[in-house]
């Protein structure tokens, strides 16, 4: 194991403030930022614990708006100062927050208690539950929502927080009555006063790392920056716990030297501890035998296609194992795994069209999603649809990543990325360059400026037959619908 002292600490900044009350002590909370799916589940959270809680946002929406008020969670449309009156006894700031946030600094100038999200949910909900934490670039949501599932289905009622919502349940949140809790681990900053990595919070019992690529070139400087992060992470594992690494990611094996705790690897890799073998595609997904340390462990079927999936499948039956699940129990649970909304969600079907929501925005989500369509809609033209709105997915960085992705569809429909007040023309991508390049390998691709002015374009390239894959990690302006809408509305092509 290397010594973490070897590594600098500018992922450990954090600014003084009040300290967080005792769990015994909080009587509510207000969030800021309450309609975003992280903050609004901490919300759920916090009610579940039986804190009283508020909060704002800029404005009100569905489905986050419409759960808070069913929950009864008052919500003030519009960040004022006076929507702190009376005090809480802390302020959940998320790190979308500046410091000239009007609400986050009243805040801080009137010494009220304030907390990140990860803190938060650190302090108030794992302090005495088994930590199962997923980090890794890419698949943290599926591989989160794939464990709750498995441990759900064995009957050990876990604790979970997802950054999406799962089919099954319809859920994305529940403190739980079981020894576990099992959260998604994102790398992202905590907030404008803690520049920790989010998943540094949580302290796992067992931590997975599904993968490492670089991301989130707003937040890092560079890969090794980024690599740094995951390294705090691994570290963080301590010498009673578990390390469960992607053995076919060089990368992510690298953080075994700086792992307090025991390792297990997973993977396609003859040298993974937990494998799957004898590959094949099943009606809706596909099958595979599982060897764990050399034991056959039989034959399992997975509701989802792609590789991806498979290795995060791979990566909580790993850790489904050491937490000793019985094996039939994990078996059971995969069939009936139903998946989360905006991964390779179907939205519906028309004409012909299969429109399908996928949350992918970074050049290896958009191939892996790419893939798993042409596996389970073999024959089709698959028509993408994508909207660069993320900090990170804007910028130029990513630009060569997304030509090679998008070359693989047969068609690429481009929204014009919004140029914000934080970034550098130096750093953002050259959309019409991009869709330029798509041309020259062959597939048709347009670009727009709105979801709205790429409807008709998109309108008069669909066939019966197609697979519309839109790709985005925000709402597109509602274009699923109204793509759906337009294609119920015009006559059948077939």
């Amino acid at each position: 194991m290397k010594d973490i002292s070897q590594l600098p600490d500018a992922h450990l900044r954090i600014f003084a403030r009040p300290e967080l009350p005792d769990p015994g002590s909080l009587q509510d909370a207000y969030l800021i930022g309450i309609c975003g799916t992280g903050m609004g589940s901490m919300a759920g959270l916090l009610q579940e614990a039986g804190y009283r809680v508020r909060g704002s946002d800029a404005a009100a929406w569905p489905p986050m708006s419409t759960r808070l008020a069913e929950l009864g969670i008052p919500v003030a449309e519009g960040y004022r100062a006076e929507n702190l009156d009376p005090a809480p006894g802390l302020v959940v700031v998320g790190n979308a927050c500046t410091p000239t946030h009007v609400e986050a600094a009243h805040a801080r100038e009137n010494r009220l208690v304030q907390g990140s999200f990860p803190e938060t949910l650190a302090r108030y909900f794992l302090l005495d539950r088994r930590s199962l934490v997923i980090a890794g670039t890419h698949g943290k949501t599926t591989t989160t929502s794939l464990l709750v599932h498995a441990l759900r289905s064995a009957g050990l009622d876990p604790g979970f927080l997802v950054g999406g919502v799962m089919m099954n349940g319809n859920q994305s949140y529940a403190i739980g009555t079981g020894p576990h809790f099992v959260v998604e681990g994102d790398e992202y900053d905590s907030a404008y006063f803690d520049k920790r990595p989010k998943f540094l919070h949580y302290r796992p019992d067992v931590g997975v790392v599904t993968s490492m690529e670089f991301d989130h070139a707003d937040i890092y400087d560079s890969w090794e920056d980024y690599r740094e992060a995951f390294r705090l992470f691994a570290a963080s594992v301590g010498p009673e716990g578990q390390l469960i690494l992607n053995a076919d990611d060089a990368e992510v094996m690298a953080l075994s030297h700086w792992c307090n705790g025991s390792v297990t690897t997973y993977g396609l890799s003859e040298d993974a501890h937990v494998r799957a073998v004898d590959i094949s595609a099943a009606p809706g997904g596909q099958e595979f035998r599982l060897l764990a340390r050399g034991e056959d462990l039989g034959i399992f079927q997975l509701p989802l296609s792609g590789r991806h999936n498979l290795a995060n499948t791979l990566a909580i039956l790993a850790v489904s194992l050491w937490e000793g699940v019985r094996v039939d129990a994990l078996r059971d649970s995969l069939r009936t795994f139903a998946g989360i909304k905006r991964r390779q969600e179907v939205r519906g079907e028309a004409d012909g069209v299969v429109v399908v929501d996928d949350f992918a925005h970074h050049p290896t989500a958009v191939r892996a999603t790419l893939q798993a369509a042409r596996e389970r809609w073999p024959g089709r033209r698959l028509v993408s649809v994508f909207e660069p709105r993320s900090n990170s997915s804007r910028r130029s960085v990513f630009q060569l990543g997304y030509e090679e992705a998008f070359s693989a569809s047969d068609a690429l429909f481009i929204s014009s990325p919004p140029f914000r007040h934080n970034d550098r023309a130096s750093d953002f991508m050259d959309v019409n360059a991009l869709v330029e390049s798509v041309r020259q390998s062959g597939t048709h691709a347009e670009v727009a400026s709105s979801a709205d002015e790429l409807l008709a374009p998109l309108m008069n390239h669909l066939e019966p037959g197609d697979v519309a894959v839109i790709m985005s990690n925000g709402g597109f302006g509602g274009i699923h619908t109204k793509v759906l809408s337009a294609l119920r509305a015009r006559p059948s092509l077939s």
